[in-house]
């Protein structure tokens, strides 16, 4: 941060503000402290007569693989309006948002992913405007190794897996960063 977003003064300080445990931004002007908070990414588990619908990224990162329709929570919206939402901007399909199912932390990166399982209401899908293609996946033809991240790769294994039992129970894990191979240098 480079000026305050309150008073737009120059003079901002990043140390542990009085009363607080931990460096923040905070301006000498005003004093106003500026918290910087992790973003939440919201998304759906889509399904359709026993497929899941998976759209194909057109946007970095992660640009050209598949992934569950989800994106960054707007401002002024539920997490279940979010992950409609995404599933309507990605996918352009309509979707009943069922239960929370998964949500990752991932402290490295500052995010929060939350998952819900949904229903397409009609069958009906397209190509959003963030998305390339976008398609419905029969349980065993889901491409695995054209995942675009860690997240999706885990709630399709959970959702697949949940199935059998019939239960779906909700799931909160870490998730570290990728350790990158010397091949990937």
């Amino acid at each position: 941060m480079r000026f305050c977003s309150h008073c737009g003064h120059s003079n901002l300080q990043f140390s542990i503000p009085e009363g607080d445990n931990r460096p923040r931004y905070w301006c000498e002007n005003c004093q106003t402290i500026h918290y910087q908070n992790p973003k939440i990414v919201v998304g759906a588990v889509p399904i359709w007569d026993g497929k899941v619908l998976l759209c194909k990224r057109d946007i970095e990162p992660r640009k050209g693989y598949w992934t569950l329709p989800a994106g960054f929570m707007e401002n002024g919206e539920t997490l279940q309006e979010g992950a409609a939402r995404e599933t309507w901007e990605e996918a352009c399909a309509t979707v009943a948002i069922d239960d929370l199912y998964t949500v990752f932390n991932l402290p490295h990166i500052n995010q929060v992913y939350v998952f819900f399982l949904g229903r397409i209401e009609d069958g009906k899908y397209g190509v959003g405007e963030e998305s390339s293609d976008a398609g419905l996946f029969e349980l065993d033809a889901i491409p695995w190794d054209e995942l675009a991240f860690p997240t999706i790769g885990r709630t399709l294994r959970f959702y697949i897996e949940d199935l059998k039992s019939g239960t779906f129970p909700v799931r909160c894990q870490d998730i570290a960063p990728l350790q990158r191979r010397p091949s990937e240098d």
